[in-house]
């Protein structure tokens, strides 16, 4: 079997176009690539209209099966192909497109649907908008990036432990910590006059290490990405813990440039002083020994989110055994639980499709309930210091459910039977992958 397979952003572009439309695009194909090797042989293209054709007729000469896995959102994936195409996709709204607006047919996702004939997304919630509109027997699966495994040996180093786990981090980008800067710098009169110093300047210096400690939130995420919704977050966390020292929230920023970011992000966060709990924007690059340390100091992984596709930074934290505050809509409806996080209620919003230039009010997205993220805050601070062994309960339900959600195992499985692989092909295949788990 052969699987071709491309994304916009490739691993010799990843460092340009991080942050930028569909650039997790690529890490998704990141995740899925070891379990594809184990089941055929993968080659990655750049231009799809052209190479993929060519790969295909060579693999019908050499009676070889090919199949093209286009990780991309339907809009941007070919269609006329000869090859069989099949799209992988996120998708958070309650509704899928189905106009061809801006002159491109292909912005319907049922003129994409209808010629390729299958799909493969990442929650059964985008499942259920699909089906809506393509019927109840459309051949679509939800297949979720296979990232337990990479992150669950993390669990079992720290067993659900709250204490004992200190962050003592390298730095190479700007790292801004609240508690070592004068946010007055950042008033809007010196704004307007142009006086806010650059975040570098005011960071911790190069060679310096960051060390977390406390209890310790943690989120990851594009800054430039309203979806994601920082300021809820940022805010409520400060109010909830403005007499609270030793409660830290990190900021892991994901964009090749998040300077203005840093500044918008300074500026909202003067207006909230004064507390006394602790804020620390990350806007550098993290070895994978750091991110490990990152995540073994995280003590509960934030996501404040207007909705998810399937967000890999918390899968990946809940499989490292971090209970999550999160809300239960879109994707996380698959593996966020009571057992496993304090979950944010929310209530639903109109809003547009990302990608639709007209803005035209089409969908909802979910709108947080404040008082219920404070109450979040509040209610995990509680039980980490006060029930440690509760807390220890609620982070191997993290990890134990997303084994059943994104482990290798259960990912392979799903694929194999989606793609119709040999039986005797696949059984070897899934017992091997077992094994290596």
């Amino acid at each position: 079997m052969i699987f071709i397979v491309h994304s916009k952003t490739s691993a010799a572009s990843v460092g340009r176009q991080l942050g930028v439309a569909e650039y997790s695009y690529y890490f998704v194909l990141k995740e899925f690539r070891p379990l594809l090797e184990r089941l055929g042989i993968v080659v990655a293209v750049d231009d799809p209209e052209i190479e993929v054709d060519r790969i295909y007729q060579n693999a019908l000469k050499h009676g070889e099966r090919c199949l093209f896995l286009s990780f991309s959102p339907p809009q941007q994936t070919p269609v006329g192909n000869r090859c069989p195409t099949i799209p992988i996709f996120a998708w958070e709204f309650d509704t899928m497109p189905t106009e061809p607006f801006d002159d491109e047919p292909r912005n319907d996702w049922r003129f994409v649907f209808s010629r390729l004939g299958r799909a493969i997304t990442h929650s059964n919630f985008t499942v259920d908008v699909v089906r809506a509109v393509m019927g109840p027997d459309f051949p679509i699966v939800s297949i979720p990036a296979p990232v337990w495994d990479r992150h669950a040996a993390l669990y079992h180093r720290s067993r659900g432990r709250v204490d004992g786990q200190v962050g003592d981090l390298a730095i190479s980008g700007t790292v801004v910590d609240s508690r070592r800067i004068d946010l007055e710098l950042y008033t809007p009169q010196r704004y307007a006059a142009g006086k806010c110093p650059e975040p570098a300047s005011i960071g911790l210096r190069p060679g310096e290490r960051l060390r977390l400690d406390g209890i310790v939130y943690t989120a990851v995420f594009c800054p430039y990405d309203g979806r994601k919704n920082w300021f809820d977050m940022v805010s409520a966390f400060c109010w909830t813990f403005r007499e609270t020292e030793d409660a830290t929230l990190v900021l892991k920023l994901t964009h090749r440039d998040s300077r203005d970011a840093l500044i918008e992000m300074l500026r909202y966060l003067r207006k909230l002083t004064p507390f006394k709990c602790r804020v620390v924007f990350m806007d550098s690059y993290l070895t994978e020994a750091d991110y490990q340390s990152l995540m073994l100091a995280t003590t509960y992984v934030v996501n404040t989110s207007h909705g998810e596709g399937q967000c890999l930074p918390l899968m990946e934290f809940m499989s490292a055994g971090r209970p999550a505050i999160a809300p239960r809509n879109s994707a996380m409806l698959d593996y966020i639980t009571e057992g496993n996080a304090f979950v944010v209620a929310s209530d639903v919003e109109p809003t547009q499709w990302p990608h639709d230039p007209r803005g035209a009010y089409r969908t909802f997205r979910h709108r947080l309930e404040f008082d219920s993220l404070m109450d979040a805050y509040r209610r995990s601070y509680a039980l980490a210091t006060e029930r440690p062994e509760a807390y220890a309960a609620m982070s191997a339900c993290a990890s134990a459910r997303l084994e059943t959600h994104c482990s290798e195992r259960v990912v392979a499985d799903r694929l194999v039977r989606f793609l119709g692989l040999d039986v005797e092909k696949r059984g070897q295949e899934v017992v091997g992958l077992r094994a290596a788990s």
